[in-house]
């Protein structure tokens, strides 16, 4: 093949190495950054003194707390004031005097909140105040966000296989700078959220973008591995936003850093050195002119020996490729409704991917009690997407995509109906480990079925079926802000619905083809020629013997007449010596 002989089964070196990891970093900011700017800080209501009896208003600070808001278990409460009789000459919640509230009521003068929050001193949450009655307004903006990533990786993955990889990735940068200063000077709440919305669809096209390039240059042996290089650099993005946040302050200044850092990197990346348009991508499309010069710029950055037979196999491909149609033969994704594997293996994998995103809610519920801190919380999703990552280096290459898939989707739905049964029933510790144990497994669902679709669809369409897939991702992780919405009392229907889903997948994961150690699709043929092996791989039988004999094999058919008239009951001929 042409992208073997000039280099591009290989693994990425030096700048086209860092050209496919580093954007990841700064793309994980701009992903994580709406865990920060939503965080609820601790609050309670402003006293009122217009509330309270003539008397009880002149009392200090203290004092003026104490007859103005209700205590609670766990501190003041969020969202009430104490409710006077009217006319009353004095009345104190402490003693001071016989009359005592007589209701409570919402609060009227805002409210004072415990700052700084995940290391902000102003978020979304304080600038608005959602809180109380306005608190649904903060998971219809994250529903909102994760909406947008869902439209831009469909849109950028079309735009994947018209335009190309490259131009793709760069336009999405280009498009994140302004949609990104657009959040940072927003003066209403639903400014912020419609550009949040298209901030979220610019860095999701940068992503699959990004994605999609940096597989297509790889081999077969090192593809997973840089795929989860490229999710190290992912989470190392995550972990240096709390240090951002504490140096910025206010959420506009961190939003305003994090496009700073992607405008630095749409100008670095301007330069192909860093990132070269896919030569499967152009071979599969029929433009070997863009392909010789991506392949001749392939070889020199892979640094191998231009060698004669190297030369020769390259120039005989691309001439045979030139011999067809001088223009370009792009594919529609509609194409692949008309296919019959590639068609059921992009919906399985879509429907994995919307599973282990959806299900994640369902365990991550339950470390809030044992972590109520934001940072502790964030840190401990962190590492467990972190040790998803590590587990998947381990074993996908060695054991195959399909079991690790089918071991991890087992692992997620045990947890999850354990947990959805015996909850009340288990140790605090075990409802910890089986909680721990579904978010890893279940990011690993959601990471090794993007992983795993973008090796068995064809080059032609990879772009657009990948963006299908990652955006049910991201529709999956939306599934838990939208319950969220009417005060999370659709919680225990969603885990039922995901819990069900999840013994779905087990089944249908199955069906699935093996794509360790081959070659990637190229055509829409290709993609329909794989087929399903054996779940447990099984040593070659003995009798798989050829119909015909070989040439200068004698054929002596004495025997075998002797063994069927024996069977007939005729007594054998004698034999010749």
């Amino acid at each position: 093949m042409a992208v073997a002989a000039a280099g591009g089964g290989c693994r990425p070196r030096g700048l086209l190495a860092a050209g496919g990891w580093a954007p990841c970093a700064a793309l994980a900011l701009g992903w994580a950054l709406g865990w920060v700017l939503a965080a609820a800080p601790p609050h309670r209501c402003r006293p009122d003194a217009a509330l309270l009896p003539t008397p009880l208003r002149r009392l200090p600070g203290a004092a003026l707390l104490r007859a103005a808001v209700p205590r609670l278990r766990g501190g003041w409460s969020p969202c009430q004031l104490y409710r006077y009789p009217a006319g009353t000459p004095t009345s104190s919640p402490t003693g001071t005097g016989s009359v005592r509230p007589n209701g409570t009521g919402p609060c009227t003068r805002g409210w004072h909140y415990s700052l700084p929050t995940a290391g902000l001193r102003s978020n979304l949450v304080t600038q608005w105040d959602l809180v109380c009655s306005s608190r649904w307004k903060v998971p219809l903006e994250q529903t909102t966000h994760l909406l947008g990533w869902a439209s831009g990786s469909i849109a950028a993955g079309l735009a994947c296989d018209r335009f190309g990889r490259r131009p793709t990735f760069v336009g999405s940068l280009v498009l994140a700078v302004p949609l990104g200063l657009g959040v940072t000077l927003a003066v209403s709440f639903v400014m912020v959220l419609v550009a949040r919305l298209l901030f979220g669809a610019a860095l999701a096209g940068a992503f699959l973008s990004l994605y999609v390039a940096r597989l297509e240059l790889c081999d077969p042996p090192h593809r997973l591995g840089v795929t989860m290089v490229a999710g190290f650099f992912w989470i190392a993005g995550e972990l240096l936003l709390p240090g951002l946040a504490v140096l910025c302050r206010g959420w506009r200044v961190l939003q305003g850093a994090v496009t700073m850092i992607l405008a630095l990197l749409a100008a670095c990346w301007w330069c192909p050195a860093l990132l070269l348009e896919s030569p499967h991508w152009l071979l599969a499309t029929r433009q070997p002119e863009r392909a010789r010069k991506t392949l001749q710029a392939l070889v020199e950055s892979s640094g191998l020996n231009d060698s004669s037979c190297h030369q020769e196999s390259l120039r005989a491909e691309l001439e045979a490729l030139s011999e067809g149609s001088r223009q370009p033969q792009y594919h529609a994704v509609c194409e692949i409704f008309h296919t019959r594997v590639i068609w059921k293996n992009g919906v399985i994998l879509g429907f994995a991917a919307f599973i282990g995103s959806g299900i994640r809610h369902c365990f991550t519920r339950n470390l809030a009690p044992h972590l109520p801190g934001f940072f502790s919380s964030y840190f401990v999703l962190v590492g467990t997407e972190a040790a998803a990552c590590l587990f998947l280096c381990l074993t996908a290459e060695r054991f195959g995509r399909r079991a690790v898939l089918l071991l991890c989707t087992v692992l997620t739905g045990i947890s999850s109906l354990l947990l959805l049964a015996l909850t009340q029933y288990l140790l605090d510790l075990i409802v910890l480990t089986l909680s721990v144990v579904g978010i890893t497994s279940s990011h690993a669902v959601t990471v090794l079925s993007i992983f795993f679709a973008s090796e068995v669809l064809p080059t032609v369409v990879r772009g657009a079926s990948l963006g299908l897939v990652v955006g049910a991702s991201f529709v999956g992780k939306a599934a838990a802000p939208i319950t969220a919405i009417p005060n999370s009392r659709g919680f225990f229907l969603h885990h039922v619905v995901f819990a069900s889903f999840a013994i779905l997948a087990v089944l249908s994961i199955m069906l699935l083809p093996e794509s360790q150690g081959r070659s990637l699709p190229q055509s829409l043929q290709d993609g329909e020629s794989q087929h399903r092996p054996p779940l447990f791989r099984r040593p070659p039988r003995e009798d798989h013997l050829p119909l015909l004999a070989p040439q200068g094999i004698p054929h002596d058919y004495s025997r075998l007449a002797a063994s069927t008239k024996r069977m007939l009951g005729s007594p054998a001929p004698p034999t010749k010596t």
